[in-house]
Parts: C-alpha cells; structure tokens; sequence
C-alpha cells in the first residue's frame, strides 16, 4: 500500500538481525511485482535466500552484509549496502566494481583484506564500531542518539589493531 501511494523507487530491507523476522523469498517475489519496489536490502546472512530469490524474479539483490557481498554478488546480487564503505570507500567500491566485470581474483584479494574489518565493524551493533573507527581516523566526533552509545573502550581495543593493520589510523 504505501509503495502505490508514492512515486520514488523503493527498497525492500530483509534485516532479520534487526526485525526478529525475515521475508521469504516469495514474498519478495510478489512485491517485485510493484512496479516502483525495483531492489532488495538482503541481509539475511544467506547465499541461498539470494539464489531464491533470483530463480523467482528479476528483483535487484543488494547485499545487506559486506562480508557476504563478493559471494553474493557472484550469484547475482549487484552490489552492498555497505557499513565497511563508510571506512573504506574506495575499497568497497574497488571490490564491487571487480566482481561486477567478473574479475573474482581481485574481487577475492579485496574481500580477504577487508574480512576482518568487515567482522571488527560488528564487535558491538552498528553503528556503534563504524563511528568509533571514523571518529580515530578523524572523521567525525563520536556521537550517537540514545539508546546507542559509544562503543567501550575495552571493545574497541580489538577493532583497533585491524585499523592499524589496513593504516586507518
């Protein structure tokens, strides 16, 4: 009902982790069929839900989850919705681009660089870890609304050496 009453693209979000639910493949399936739900959010944290929904509709996946992007998006899926590409824009890019134009070994480089960020940026829920890690790379002032807060120094002390590796900070 509401994507018929507007005009603007809508994507559909499949965040279980957030929700306590998930959409099932054929339900996306269905709400493909509203002309303006033209792409999905997919973070159910399975390969298998995307392949399911591309064998049912030609709905746009997007990955919901960066460590699952690059083998999401050799099934199909055209990209990521990405927490990691608020730290490492180019990186992420670079990755989307290279599995894109099917270039999976410099797809896989990226992606294995990147892994444990992609896990440290979930020590704690989003997007506590990614504004601790903008805010010491010099970003932005660590800052959330209630009832987030900053991440705890004694958590942050394990994403700190991945930074380090990757020469964030």
């Amino acid at each position: 009902a509401v994507a018929e009453a507007i005009d603007i693209p809508i994507m559909l979000y499949n965040v279980p982790g957030r929700t306590g639910t998930k959409i099932e493949p054929e339900t996306i399936a269905k709400l493909s069929k509203v002309p303006n739900i033209v792409s999905i959010k997919e973070a159910c944290g399975s390969v298998d839900q995307v392949t399911q929904i591309l064998s049912l509709c030609d709905i746009e996946v997007v990955s919901g989850d960066d460590s699952l992007t690059l083998p999401m998006m050799s099934v199909g899926a055209s990209g990521v919705v990405s927490v990691a590409a608020n730290v490492v824009p180019a990186e992420g890019s670079a990755l989307c681009a290279a599995a894109a134009r099917n270039d999976y070994p410099a797809a896989r480089e990226i992606h294995y660089r990147l892994a444990p960020l992609f896990k440290g940026l979930f020590f704690e829920t989003n997007p506590m870890p990614v504004k601790a890690a903008l805010s010491r790379m010099g970003m932005i002032e660590n800052v959330l609304r209630l009832p987030l807060v900053p991440m705890q120094e004694a958590v942050f002390a394990k994403l700190q050496p991945i930074l380090e590796a990757l020469k964030l900070v």
